[in-house]
Formats: C-alpha cells, sequence, structure tokens
C-alpha cells in the first residue's frame, strides 16, 4: 500500500473513533463474546478487537499483512496479554489445517485481494466444527443503495481499500460454511454507500471440512 498504507494506519483509530463510540464496540463485544478456545482473528489491523476478548480465549494468533498496521497492532499488543502476531495475508495463511477453533474476521473481507480464496484459507485452518465469527461490509438488498454502492465504490477502493459492494454473505456459503446466526446491521455513523453489513457465526462440518479444495488442488 505505500504511503497510502502509512496514512492509513496512521488515522484509522482516529477516523472509526465516532463509530466505535455509536455501538461498533458493541458490535464487537457481542461478537467477540462467542470466541473461545484456539482463535485466529485475519486482518487485525491496529487491535480494535483486543480489549473484547474474554477468558474462554486459550489462545489468540492475530494475523495483519500490512507493516504499517502490523507495526500499531504490535505496540498495542505489547505485553498486555499471551498473543501471537503473524504478518500474513488472509489468503495464505502460514498454518496447519484444523488449527484453530475460531477464526474472527471484522471488516476484512472487503479488503482481501481475492476473497474466495481467503474463506477456502479460514475453512481450512478450522477444526472440524469450528466457527467462523464475522462482522463484514456486504452489499445493500435496497436497489438504491446498491447502485450508489457501485458509483462510489471505485472511490472507496482507491482511498481506503474497501470494496464495499461484494457478495460477502454468498462468498462465505459458497466457502462450504453454514451460517448458524445472523444479523442484518449496518457500520454506525459510515456514510450510507458503506453502511450495510453483517454480524454472525457459520461453521463447516466435519463433512465438509474433510472434501479436497477442488480450487486449490488445481493449482
Amino acid at each position: 500500500m505505500g504511503l497510502r498504507g502509512q496514512i492509513f494506519a496512521l488515522v484509522y483509530d482516529r477516523q472509526m473513533a465516532k463509530a466505535e463510540k455509536a455501538g461498533l464496540r458493541s458490535l464487537r463485544a457481542g461478537l467477540l463474546a462467542r470466541a473461545r478456545g484456539r482463535v485466529l482473528e485475519i486482518g487485525a489491523g491496529t487491535g480494535a478487537n483486543l480489549a473484547y476478548y474474554g477468558p474462554q480465549v486459550q489462545s489468540l494468533t492475530l494475523t495483519e499483512p500490512e507493516p504499517p498496521m502490523m507495526r500499531r497492532l504490535q505496540r498495542r499488543v505489547g505485553g498486555e496479554r499471551e498473543v501471537t502476531v503473524v504478518r500474513a495475508p488472509a489468503e495464505e495463511l502460514p498454518f496447519d489445517d484444523n488449527s484453530f477453533d475460531v477464526v474472527v474476521s471484522t471488516l476484512v473481507l472487503c479488503g482481501v485481494e481475492d476473497q474466495p480464496r481467503a474463506l477456502r484459507e479460514v475453512r481450512r485452518v478450522l477444526r472440524p466444527e469450528g466457527h467462523l465469527l464475522f462482522f463484514e461490509h456486504v452489499r445493500a438488498e435496497d436497489p438504491d443503495v446498491a447502485r450508489l454502492q457501485n458509483r462510489m465504490n471505485g472511490v472507496n477502493r482507491f482511498l481506503v481499500g474497501c470494496d464495499c459492494n461484494r457478495p460477502t454473505l454468498a462468498t462465505i456459503e459458497a466457502a462450504g460454511f453454514s451460517v448458524t446466526w445472523l444479523e442484518h446491521t449496518g457500520v454506525p455513523k459510515a456514510p450510507k454507500f458503506v453502511r450495510p453489513a453483517i454480524l454472525g457465526s457459520a461453521t463447516v462440518s466435519a463433512a465438509v471440512s474433510a472434501t479436497p479444495l477442488a480450487e486449490d488442488s488445481a493449482g
């Protein structure tokens, strides 16, 4: 991301402060109360979720691909808790199959280069019956808002690296996940075209997780 990435990392927490105060903190807390056991968070950014992991989390691994974000993440982790920080994109997770009980993704799948591949990697590193916890931008169900998203998406991608109009829920399901809990919600205080969001949990059955990933094995 170069200079843009450095600036984005510098202003991210300040940019999100109003949204956090207006309800995003509560959404994070409610979602992460479900995290337990061996937990992986992809695209951890500056560490906005750290405060909401409870004692039921046995181990916490955070990945972040961008060096400017990762430096801020490492400072935030500090010595507060036993956390492993790894530089890695969601599309190439450096972990063995079935390594985690839970994978967390908050406002990440809008920005990955290859969303289907990232979700296949999440599925791979989750144990059978493991859970994906997610809070993500999505394409609006309202046709007028969806058209606005299409018009603004190029600008949004250039400024913050976010494709706000992706059919993320459909992509989660296409990756072999079954959604077990879902709320259609919004990012507080966000512009109308990036407000639509989903909050939920999905699991992959033992039968599905044992199925070879044809897309990956072909490569």
